[in-house]
C-alpha cells in the first residue's frame, strides 16, 4: 500500500503531522508493508528566492497581529510540537523560498534518502539555530542525509533540475482537492489533512488496507475531520486564534 504526503518545509504542521503519521503507522499491523512517498507542494511559491525574513515578522504582517501576538501564536503551536516529542523555536526562525529544498528533496528520493533529508530540514528549519533557506546549510543537510556533495551542489546551482517533478507534484494536488497540508492520500483512495491525531492515522490505514482496490480515477475520499493545517496560501491555522 502505498501513503503519498504532500507537505512543505515551512509548514510547522507539516512537521508536527509527519510525526503523528509516524506514531499511527507503528500502531498498523501491516506497517512494513506501507511505502510512504512525500510530494512537494510550497506554501509561498511566489516569495522571491533570496528574500529571507523573519517568520515572527512574517506573521505579524500576515495576520495583522502585533509582534508579542505573532510571538504568541508561534508558542501555541510550539506547544503542539513539543507534545509530540519535537524540539520548536518560537522565536529566531527564517521565512523563505522553498523551491530549492523541494528539488533537493527529489534527488534525495532518486537517490533513497528522502526521509532522511525531509527530518534534517524538518529539525534544521523548526528546532536548530540552522536556516535552510541558507543554501550553504541546505548543501551540509543534504551531505549529512546521505546524498553525494558534488551532485548536491551541482543541482542547487542549477533551477532547472528537478523543477518539473516539483511542479508535477503540485499540479497532482490541486487535482486531487489539495488546498492545504499537509495532505495524505492512502492508495489514492481516501485522503486526510491537517496534522490529526496519531490514532486517526491508524484508523485511516486500516480503512485503506481492507479497502484496496484499483486506484479510482477520481479525487481520494476524505476521511475523518478537519485538523490544523497550512493552506495554499501560506496562512497556518494556530489553537486558540
Amino acid at each position: 500500500m502505498r501513503v503519498e504526503i504532500w507537505s512543505d518545509i515551512a509548514c510547522p504542521w507539516c512537521y508536527i503531522g509527519k510525526a503523528r503519521f509516524e506514531k499511527g503507522l507503528a500502531d498498523f499491523a501491516h506497517r512494513d508493508e506501507v511505502e510512504v512517498v512525500h510530494r512537494s507542494f510550497e506554501l509561498d511559491p511566489g516569495h522571491a528566492k533570496g528574500d529571507v525574513g523573519s517568520v515572527v515578522d512574517m506573521l505579524a504582517l500576515k495576520y495583522g497581529r502585533t509582534r508579542e501576538e505573532a510571538v504568541a501564536m508561534e508558542e501555541n503551536v510550539a506547544s503542539n510540537a513539543h507534545s509530540e516529542g519535537l524540539a520548536y523555536r518560537a522565536e529566531g526562525r527564517d521565512h523563505g523560498n522553498t523551491f530549492d529544498i523541494h528539488r533537493l528533496l527529489h534527488l534525495a528520493a532518486a537517490r533513497g534518502v528522502q526521509n532522511e533529508l525531509l527530518d534534517r530540514a524538518y529539525r534544521a528549519n523548526f528546532a536548530e539555530e540552522r536556516s535552510v533557506f541558507d543554501p550553504a546549510v541546505l548543501l551540509a543537510l543534504a551531505v549529512e542525509s546521505g546524498l553525494d556533495e558534488a551532485e548536491a551542489r551541482a543541482v542547487l546551482a542549477d533551477e532547472s533540475v528537478y523543477a518539473e517533478e516539483v511542479r508535477a507534484d503540485e499540479r497532482e494536488a490541486a487535482e486531487l482537492g489539495a488546498n492545504g497540508v499537509p495532505f495524505f492520500v492512502f492508495d489514492r483512495r481516501y485522503g486526510l489533512s491537517g496534522g490529526q491525531p496519531a490514532e486517526l492515522f491508524t484508523k485511516a490505514l486500516e480503512q485503506a488496507w481492507q479497502g484496496r482496490e484499483p486506484a479510482p480515477a477520481s479525487a481520494p475520499a476524505a476521511v475523518g475531520a478537519d485538523a490544523p493545517a497550512c493552506d495554499a496560501d501560506g496562512a497556518c491555522e494556530v489553537p486558540g486564534h
